[in-house]
């Protein structure tokens, strides 16, 4: 009795393709129904790109062809470098905007951080006064 290789392959294939889709259709729910910032924008890197992994996986074992494959593992490289970094990105531009509630954080050590960088602003707009300069504008806050 021998194993028809492509048949187990096809199968495997499909139930990729099945949970990233699903996982896919959870990511959008979870964007449109969490309630805050931070818990949208979990939802839109975890399930999103484990679900996109799975659709390539699937995608990869039902073509069979290398060129494919190897395009395929250059577009999950590529979104395994990009996600996070889109995420921590508009994390932070959410929390310098008020959008993060800061009650919900268990951890927060982005406030800390703010005000000591505002404070060494301050202090060297206060030098630059002291000296009779201009205090230079070119620091956003």
């Amino acid at each position: 009795m021998t194993v028809d290789w492509i048949g187990v392959a096809d199968v495997v294939a499909a139930i990729c393709m099945l949970l990233g889709a699903f996982l896919a259709f959870a990511a959008g729910i979870g964007i449109v129904r969490f309630p805050d910032l931070l818990a949208r924008m979990h939802a839109a890197t975890k399930p999103q790109v484990l679900g996109l992994i799975l659709m390539l996986v699937g995608v990869g074992l039902r073509v069979h062809v290398w060129s494919v494959v190897g395009m395929l593992v250059l577009v999950v490289v590529f979104q395994l470098l990009t996600a996070p970094v889109g995420a921590h990105m508009v994390g932070r531009a959410g929390f310098r905007t008020g959008k993060v509630v800061h009650e919900d954080l268990v951890v927060d050590d982005l406030t800390a951080d703010q005000e000591a960088a505002l404070a060494e602003e301050d202090a060297a707009e206060a030098a630059e006064e002291d000296e009779g300069r201009e205090p230079s504008s070119d620091a956003p806050r």
